[in-house]
């Protein structure tokens, strides 16, 4: 079963009180979306493999380590997964990004796939699935068959917030999936938004609503 890892950070945990208040405007609540996600990465990346390098410092040689040419992609889902990539591209700028474009049906709650756009080599690459919410799970399992059928093989899930139902379902459909989110709440509600949460994060990001 994937693994579920809830980042408790203090640093996380602060910014994410900040971005749940509803009277954060839209300026601040962007520039918190994008803080947060760059300190994730920051955990998220942590098991990705390391060589040794001999690097000459002015006084003398060093024993370093860098990372071991393993290709990454970010793939956010759109549109509010694009909130979270300019922090993490500022930590792996050599990262490719990929787009996946899904909205959530009103009546069903089920995702419907209207955009796609992938690096040409995104099987070979580690791929980090970014999305601020993990509500029903619809839309991050849709995202991760579409990567697979597209023959992606490391796949890591990253919400901010998520919920018990959410994360159930992405580990029942992809149990090879691990999932980094700052929170895990309550539950949903009847309209399939995650309790407390902190609304809709597209329509907060872009100041839709």
């Amino acid at each position: 079963m994937a693994t579920v890892h809830v980042l408790d950070h203090p640093l996380i945990q602060h910014k994410l009180a900040i971005l749940r208040d509803k009277n954060t405007g839209v300026k601040e609540f962007r520039e918190l979306v994008s803080e947060i996600a760059g300190l994730m990465c920051y955990e998220a990346t942590r098991s990705l493999p390391l060589m040794d390098v001999d690097v000459e410092t002015p006084v003398a040689t060093a024993h370093c380590k860098m990372l071991a040419g393993k290709k990454l992609a970010i793939v956010p889902v759109l549109r509010a997964g694009l909130g979270m990539v300019d922090s993490m591209v500022d930590l792996i700028p050599s990262a490719k990004i990929g787009h996946l474009g899904l909205y959530r049906d009103p009546e069903t709650h089920m995702p419907v796939e209207y955009y796609c756009k992938l690096p040409d080599d995104i099987a070979n690459r580690q791929v980090f699935v970014v999305d601020p919410m993990l509500a029903t799970g619809g839309s991050s399992i849709a995202a991760i068959d579409f990567l697979k059928k597209h023959g992606c093989k490391n796949i890591i899930m990253m919400n901010i917030i998520g919920c018990p139902e959410g994360v159930k379902a992405v580990q029942e459909a992809h149990p090879d999936v691990d999932l980094y989110l700052a929170a895990v709440d309550e539950k949903l509600n009847e309209h399939a938004y995650i309790v407390p949460g902190l609304g809709d994060a597209g329509d907060r990001i872009f100041g839709t609503k």
